[in-house]
């Protein structure tokens, strides 16, 4: 999987940029606040979900812009867009081949995986954002995964409203909780065979440079749907009490360990974590492509900036390997030296390309 163009309009700083990407490395260098960010933000739109930022969408409008923005793709043949309208500003819309679309039929063209400056405490942080973060590897394997987990949240606001507003009687619980059990069943298996397959990767890859994780879901047995769907119904008095729903795949966690010493992730160093996370998305990149016959784009964010030069020249190596196309930022392009030939380098300055 590659962009062979992506165009912007009005999108955050960026009232018109077009980029045609070229060899496997795209390198965008600048200072702080070029836009440069914003342009992997773009890409990651792609896909399902809220992007890396997790904006909402009239903040990804251009100030002093006609209030909407668009991004469009070119993937081989394909073509690929999402857009907001100044009218309906929180909306999302979603062109593929010229016609409607559901956002979630983009996971059937592109995965998409990022790494973030924001992401190095994400095992520092409560389990919503390792949730979302195991979701992004699940969805880049498995498209169906966009529409389970949405249904799921669906239905699940449904019953939050109706125990927290005092509503609904036994017969409407129950249809509530059956189709929620449908879904939350799927994305639970999902979640798990993602894990194990992640896993074996792992446990293949070399301890060093980059520190090896351990993985586990923190219950990794597949629930029964008519189980889900009793538990949620014996707990109904008790989460009229909270107001929301207590168990379920939406309170999952994903557990990581340092293979080397066995200590959580949470307890290990700045770096360790860091490098945790470098592992995590290499071995999963390798893993889309045996399994989709297509790798992934890459999007990573000033990546490079706390690495020594032995482990940024062994981490380009590493990407290399993974057959992607990789988008990185740093502010200086000397950072990228040892990233080969094979690379497009643009200058990101007032919003345009140098």
């Amino acid at each position: 999987m590659a962009l062979d163009r992506l165009d912007l309009t009005d999108f955050r700083n960026h009232a018109v940029l077009s980029v045609h990407p070229q060899g496997r490395f795209i390198i965008l260098h600048g200072a702080n606040g070029a836009g440069k960010t914003n342009i992997l933000e773009a890409v990651s739109l792609l896909v399902p979900g809220r992007g890396l930022r997790r904006s909402n969408l009239h903040e990804m409008a251009r100030q002093g812009g006609g209030g909407g923005f668009a991004v469009a793709a070119k993937l081989d043949e394909t073509s690929l867009g999402t857009a907001v309208s100044a009218e309906a500003p929180g909306r999302r819309i979603v062109h593929i081949n010229g016609a409607n679309a559901a956002i979630n039929d983009l996971a059937e063209w592109l995965s998409i995986l990022w790494l973030t400056p924001a992401m190095d405490r994400l095992f520092m942080d409560g389990a919503g954002a390792r949730r979302r973060f195991l979701d992004r590897l699940v969805l880049a394997l498995e498209p169906s995964h966009a529409l389970n987990s949405s249904r799921y949240e669906n239905a699940l606001r449904q019953r939050n409203r109706m125990l927290s507003e005092g509503q609904g009687d036994a017969a409407w619980f129950d249809a509530v909780e059956a189709s929620m059990a449908q879904y939350a069943a799927a994305i639970v298996e999902s979640r798990t065979r993602t894990v194990a397959q992640l896993s074996e990767r792992l446990a293949a890859m070399p301890p060093s440079p980059f520190a090896r994780p351990l993985l586990a879901l923190e219950d990794e047995s597949i629930p029964d749907t008519d189980a889900l769907a009793a538990g949620w119904k014996a707990n109904r008095g008790r989460e009229r009490a909270a107001g929301r729903t207590l168990s379920g795949p939406h309170r999952n966690d994903l557990l990581v360990r340092h293979d080397g010493h066995g200590q959580p992730a949470a307890s290990c160093s700045t770096g360790e974590q860091k490098a945790l996370l470098l592992s995590l998305i290499l071995a999963h990149a390798r893993l889309v492509a045996e399994l989709r016959g297509a790798s992934p784009i890459l999007l990573l964010d000033e990546v490079a900036a706390h690495l020594d030069p032995g482990r940024r020249e062994a981490l380009f190596e590493r990407l290399y390997d993974t057959g992607s196309q990789v988008w990185m930022t740093g502010t200086e392009e000397s950072l990228f030296d040892s990233a080969g030939t094979d690379a497009l380098r643009l200058y990101i300055a007032d919003s345009a390309l140098g």
